[in-house]
């Protein structure tokens, strides 16, 4: 998912916000550039979570630490159910939701056909993005945590030394990911315009953008049937993951 969906997700699952907590909740994919595989950012949840508790058991470091279970595939968080499995589908519910895409999103992005699938989901998980910055604003606590230098540094410090990285250099990650995303006020157009940054990054790729914004509008009209079904079905799932884990009552 993209990462107010993220926040959208962990303020459902603790009924608040923190700086921490909303940096957590976006955390394995900012790990992802710099770790050696999609286990280590995203499946070290509770050993991050055990980590902080060994450390000075701040309250900070520990709502980061739940904000990271959220998001990630091990515990089974919201990417889990988004990417990898959902019910009886293939894959993840933004995968099954994108298959009705993918001939478009192949022509929208340039796409040889072998990514088509993996590029649609992202099309699906901007639509969810787009439909649910119509409720809060939710880049606003990530805006915030990505200027607080403080926790910034220390949280750096701590995840440097657990994933023996140099801590400047996963703090310079930190910052350099708040300017990959779009933590403004979203719009179809504005989703397109980053996805078209972060293709080129990743892939040497330019996007056609105004074909991509229409594909996004077209994500909130196949998802909006099912999709509270489907966070309320996660919010179970991590709750109890939470609860086994006694991060939370």
């Amino acid at each position: 998912m993209y990462p107010q969906t993220h926040v959208y997700f962990a303020e459902k699952v603790f009924g608040r916000l923190s700086e921490p907590l909303a940096l957590g909740s976006v955390f394995p994919d900012i790990a992802q550039g710099i770790v050696p595989d999609r286990q280590k950012s995203h499946g070290c949840g509770a050993e991050i979570l055990a980590y902080m508790r060994e450390q000075d058991n701040d309250e900070d470091l520990l709502d980061f630490a739940r904000g990271v279970i959220t998001h990630g595939i091990k515990p089974a968080g919201l990417d889990y159910y988004g990417d990898e499995k959902f019910l009886s589908y293939e894959r993840g519910y933004c995968f099954e939701k994108g298959r009705v895409l993918i001939d478009e999103t192949i022509k929208a992005c340039r796409l040889p056909p072998t990514m088509g699938w993996w590029k649609t989901h992202n099309i699906i998980e901007m639509g969810i993005e787009l439909h649910l910055s119509n409720f809060n604003s939710y880049g606003k606590v990530l805006s915030a945590a990505f200027v607080n230098i403080d926790l910034l540094t220390r949280l750096s410090q701590y995840l440097g030394h657990f994933y023996a990285i140099e801590p400047a250099l996963l703090k310079q990650r930190i910052l350099r990911f708040a300017g990959f995303i779009e933590i403004s006020q979203v719009t179809a157009a504005s989703l397109a315009a980053r996805y078209d940054l972060q293709m080129f990054a990743k892939h040497h790729l330019h996007i056609d953008i105004p074909h991509v914004a229409h594909l996004i509008k077209q994500a909130i009209t196949i998802v909006t049937g099912d999709l509270t079904d489907f966070f309320t079905y996660v919010l179970d799932k991590v709750k109890h993951n939470l609860i086994t884990l006694h991060a939370i009552d």
